[in-house]
């Protein structure tokens, strides 16, 4: 990890960034998503406790739901997150014990359970999404390089590149 005071432009880029190397472009763009993924991680583990107590995998299943007001049936939810649903319904039932989903069954599906967000769980995302995405451009612009930036800010809704990583 890099020393938070670094600078990123003293940074070097992603190694997988760089071609001339054994693998095809596809590989090596993965590898740019895989690092830049891990990075992004990292840093938000410590603001998504600070400012929503929870842990970082049921910030994932917040996140979720937050794109869908009418909810997710929990199977979904363990799909979209490659999650086992054992693991999943813990998950679950901590984010329900603090008052941040509420779980309901299916209609005409025994079985089937939809998780919802709470208006509790929507104020604090709301309260919290400035930090949140701080953080996230901080920690892409950390392990990316000028060209990698430049794509993934092109793939972000009303992005702007942020100044001191060029």
């Amino acid at each position: 990890m890099t020393a938070p005071d670094e600078h990123p432009a003293d940074l070097p880029e992603c190694p997988s960034a760089q071609s001339g190397g054994l693998l095809p472009d596809e590989l090596r763009a993965w590898m740019v998503l895989l690092a830049a993924t891990g990075a992004v991680e990292q840093r938000l583990r410590a603001v998504v406790k600070e400012r929503l107590d929870v842990s970082h995998d049921e910030f994932l299943v917040l996140c979720l739901l937050a794109e869908q007001p009418a909810g997710l049936r929990m199977t979904r939810i363990a799909e979209l997150l490659g999650r086992p649903k054992t693991r999943l319904t813990y998950q679950i039932a901590c984010l329900q014990h603090a008052g941040l989903v509420t779980r309901k069954s299916v209609c005409g599906d025994k079985r089937g359970v939809e998780v919802v967000l709470t208006e509790k769980a929507r104020r604090l995302l709301t309260e919290a999404s400035e930090p949140l995405s701080e953080t996230v451009v901080q920690a892409l612009g950390r392990i990316m390089g000028p060209a990698q930036r430049e794509a993934m800010w092109a793939l972000l809704p009303d992005a702007t590149e942020p100044s001191g990583t060029e």
